[in-house]
């Protein structure tokens, strides 16, 4: 999660473990409507799933401590929101670390969203993320209760790119054993052009303590507008939960709700007390658009 300076991204391993991986991506040239897309080749992302293990997972979350949880967010007990998972990755330092992504209905039922600097950074085109896998339903109980899928390509505005504007992005995975995303786990209602407002609920992997990442936490508010086309949420999540879900009419029963915005930066370096997102706008359309055709 990226503070207002822009100073810490995702939930970044204390030690960067090394490794030579294949060419992992090719950046496109802006496809789309102000859209900019990055596409991993069957070798890369072979490579993802074999690099991942299970181990190097809690290796990676437990090599992480952001302080303790605050009071706001709180271990999320309800229905089991499989469509909310862990988004690991290889940062553009060499870093292994993680963020926080959800599944949504989309037309190849196979397309995640999250912020955009859980997919590269910003205001810097070429400095792009690798090895990236999607785990719906993660949990310390059960790490991959359906499957780990890998990041085909990923999709953030032109916006974010070039200049470091709106912090949204869709990323579409392949299926597990012929099973793709929505199909396995269900996805989320998505929300265009809707005004800040009313009840919603954050959901993240911070990496905080007790839980280290390992746990998935949530924050439920009333959503204020912000300055510079972002909404705000009472919470107070650190690193990793960025690019969780933040969701409108959460149904108690089924774990679906709509989108409206994802966790982009907390109020201050340390200890914050409001999450801010994007609001999803003509820019986040078009990347929702552009990564469910892929």
């Amino acid at each position: 999660m990226r503070t207002r300076a822009l100073t810490a991204l995702a939930a970044t391993a204390l030690t960067a473990l090394a490794v030579t991986a294949p060419s992992p991506a090719a950046l496109a040239a802006p496809a789309g409507a102000g859209t900019a897309q990055v596409a991993y080749t069957a070798a890369a992302r072979k490579h993802a799933l074999a690099y991942w293990t299970p181990e190097r997972m809690r290796r990676t979350d437990l090599s992480v401590d952001l302080g303790r949880t605050g009071p706001r967010a709180t271990p999320w007990k309800g229905v089991a929101m499989k469509t909310v998972g862990k988004l690991y990755f290889v940062n553009a330092k060499g870093a292994d670390t993680w963020c926080t992504a959800a599944a949504v209905r989309s037309g190849n039922r196979s397309t995640v969203m999250a912020a955009a600097h859980c997919v590269r950074l910003s205001a810097s085109p070429a400095n792009t993320y690798t090895d990236l896998v999607f785990v719906p339903g993660y949990d310390r109980k059960d790490q991959r209760p359906y499957g780990v899928f890998p990041v085909r390509a990923t999709v953030t505005p032109a916006s974010w790119a070039a200049e470091g504007r709106t912090d949204i992005a869709a990323l579409t995975v392949d299926p597990v054993r012929r099973t793709r995303l929505v199909d396995a786990v269900g996805g989320q209602n998505v929300a265009f052009g809707r005004k800040p407002g009313g009840k919603v609920t954050a959901f993240g992997y911070p990496a905080s303590r007790p839980e280290r990442g390992q746990r998935l936490l949530a924050c439920t508010g009333t959503a204020k507008a912000a300055p510079g086309d972002e909404q705000s949420v009472p919470c107070d999540m650190t690193g990793g939960a960025s690019g969780g879900p933040w969701l409108a009419g959460l149904d108690a029963r089924t774990g679906i709700g709509t989108l409206v915005s994802v966790n982009s930066h907390g109020d201050a370096l340390e200890h914050s007390t409001t999450m801010s997102g994007p609001n999803l706008g003509a820019a986040a359309r078009a990347v929702l658009d552009r990564a469910q055709k892929l």
